[in-house]
C-alpha cells in the first residue's frame, strides 16, 4: 500500500499546473493526503474517477484546509480535532480551519493534519506548544487505543539540526524553535516512528523550501512534512521517501509504503 502526502499550497494552482495528474500517473499512490487545499469541493476540478475524495475544508475561503484521495474505501471519515480546549486567537480558530481529516481503514487510522504555522514573529508559538501539539498528540494516544495510527502531513517544525540547511542561523526561527522541536519529541517519546529517519538515519534531505534566494535550486531547505506511524507498525513499514524531483508547491511530496 502505497501512501503519498503533500503540501500542494493551493490545490487548483497544482490542477492547473498539471502537477498532481503528474505525481498521481507517475507514482500510482493508493491513497493521497493533501495539505493546505484552498479550496471547497467543487472549487476544484477534481477528475480521478479511481479515487474517492475526502475533505475538511477552512470556513475561511481560500484558506488551509486537507483531503484525502484515496482508493480504499473508508470504513469511518471524521474531520475534527476533539477537544474542550478553546484555541482562538488572533489569527482565528484553528478548529475550523480544516486541519485534521482522519480515515479510518481495516488495519489502520490515518490522520492528515496541516499544523498551524507559529508565524514570523512567534505570535502562535503559544497556541502550538500549550494547545495544539498536545491536543493532537493525545488524539493520536486515543485512536490508538483502537487500532495502530498513520499520521501525515506538514507539521510545520524541522526535529533536528540535520533536518534543516542553516541550523544556526534559524534557532529562534518559527518551525525550529525549542518549543516546536520539542513537540515532534514528544510524538517520537509517545512510540510514533519518524518512518524516513527511521529507515534513512543519516540522509540530509528536505520537504520544503521558501521562495526566496533560490533556496529550491540551491537545497537550502527544512524537512518539515513527515509520516509517523504507531510501533505497532513498524515491521509493516517497507519504505519512505521524499520526492525531491516532483514539483508543482513549495513542498514536496512524501510516501511511505505499508505491507499487511
Amino acid at each position: 500500500m502505497k501512501i503519498y502526502s503533500w503540501n500542494v499550497n493551493g490545490l487548483r494552482s497544482v490542477l492547473n499546473k498539471g502537477a498532481l495528474q503528474a505525481m498521481i500517473k507517475s507514482e500510482a499512490p493508493d491513497i493521497i493526503c493533501l495539505q493546505e487545499t484552498k479550496a471547497k469541493q467543487g472549487q476544484a476540478e477534481v477528475d480521478l474517477p479511481e479515487y474517492e475524495e475526502l475533505w475538511n475544508s477552512a470556513e475561511r475561503a481560500g484558506y488551509s484546509g486537507t483531503a484525502i484521495f484515496t482508493k480504499l474505501k473508508p470504513l469511518s471519515v471524521k474531520n475534527v480535532l476533539p477537544t474542550e480546549i478553546n484555541m482562538t486567537d488572533e489569527f482565528g480558530n484553528p478548529l475550523t480551519e480544516g486541519r485534521v481529516l482522519t480515515a479510518e481503514f481495516e488495519n489502520f487510522y490515518l490522520v492528515n493534519v496541516y499544523t498551524p504555522n507559529s508565524k514570523n514573529e512567534l505570535e502562535r508559538l503559544s497556541l502550538r506548544e500549550k494547545k495544539w501539539d498536545p491536543e493532537f498528540l493525545n488524539y493520536l494516544k486515543e485512536l490508538e487505543k483502537t487500532k495502530p495510527v498513520v499520521t501525515c502531513g506538514d507539521f510545520n517544525a524541522a526535529h533536528e539540526e540535520i533536518d534543516i540547511a542553516r541550523p544556526k542561523t534559524n534557532h529562534h526561527s518559527a518551525g525550529f524553535t525549542d518549543e516546536e522541536r520539542q513537540g515532534i519529541t514528544n510524538l517520537i517519546s509517545a512510540g510514533f516512528i519518524d518512518t524516513f529517519r527511521s529507515l534513512h538515519p543519516d540522509e540530509v534531505r528536505y520537504t520544503w523550501w521558501s521562495h526566496w534566494g533560490h533556496a529550491r535550486e540551491n537545497n537550502v531547505g527544512w524537512r518539515i512534512d513527515y509520516f509517523f506511524v504507531s510501533s505497532a507498525l513498524k515491521s509493516n513499514l517497507k519504505s519512505a521517501n521524499i520526492h525531491e524531483e516532483l514539483m508543482g508547491s513549495d513542498h514536496c511530496p512524501i510516501s511511505i509504503e505499508l505491507e499487511f
